[in-house]
């Protein structure tokens, strides 16, 4: 088992300017999701975002076996789970959910974060699935504190996800952010109290719940990225990266306003 990277001062300063930038660029997309709009068009804005406040997406390129990921954003509709590939083919309609899973390279350092956007009104089970899977995001996460284990956080997740009716992901997990992508350790959102590594602080971790209105099985289409859920129904996405401190939780992926400034 890989050790699990504790930042010092330097690279926590680094993780707080790349997670930030990440946010921004996801609250920018968030108001663009509308019925008409191509995911091809939410990529082009998310790519222009991602330029103009000076760092480059950690999506576009990332291999995975022979194949190399060819958007800079990762847009994943109704029954997509996660890298879905953004397509003019693609044109939202009212009642579609939309995953924007935003992750950056900055001065070294990786940001990701997710959001699932409703697309108008949406079904009133639909509606639960959304409220249910960004309520069991900020569970896992007040489950990071130090002395804790990780499986606190997937246990958090997985109890409250299920109670409400839905199941949670198994095939896809949280993980790890720092120098790259995916770093020890796996977040799983399903698992026992008390199992797993001990959170100590200067951990950094991107906790993801993906969870899913039906069956937890999913499957990859013929692409090779798209992550489906098995039985066709809406799968709801939601990610911040957290810091672990002595003080508890803190979320690094915070928006700053635009015009606000960054490190260069």
């Amino acid at each position: 088992m890989s050790a699990i990277p504790i930042k010092n001062k330097d690279g926590i300063a680094k993780m707080r300017e790349a997670c930030a930038i990440a946010a921004t660029v996801l609250e920018q997309l968030k108001p663009l999701v509308r019925p008409g709009i191509t995911t091809q068009d939410l990529e082009e804005a998310g790519r222009d975002w991602i330029a103009r406040l000076g760092a480059r997406s950690a999506c576009y390129g990332y291999q995975h076996g022979s194949r190399r990921y060819p958007a800079h954003t990762c847009i994943s509709v109704n029954d997509e789970v996660v890298h879905g590939i953004p397509s003019f083919k693609r044109i939202l309609r009212e009642g579609d959910i939309v995953s924007l899973d935003i992750v950056v390279w900055n001065d070294g350092y990786v940001g990701d974060n997710a959001f699932t956007v409703p697309v108008g009104p949406v079904a009133s089970a639909v509606e639960k699935l959304l409220r249910v899977s960004r309520d069991a995001l900020d569970l896992g996460i007040k489950q990071a504190q130090v002395g804790n284990r990780i499986g606190d956080i997937s246990h958090a997740i997985q109890h409250y996800c299920e109670a409400n009716g839905f199941s949670v992901v198994r095939d896809m997990v949280g993980h790890g952010v720092g120098v790259s992508m995916h770093e020890p350790p796996e977040i799983p959102n399903f698992g026992r109290k008390g199992a797993g590594d001990k959170i100590k602080p200067g951990m950094t971790l991107a906790i993801e719940p993906m969870v899913n209105l039906g069956h937890h099985k999913t499957k990859t289409l013929s692409d090779g990225w798209t992550v489906v859920a098995a039985d066709g129904l809406p799968s709801a996405h939601f990610e911040h990266t957290v810091l672990t401190t002595d003080r508890g939780p803190e979320i690094l992926t915070i928006p700053r306003s635009v015009g606000a400034p960054f490190s260069s």
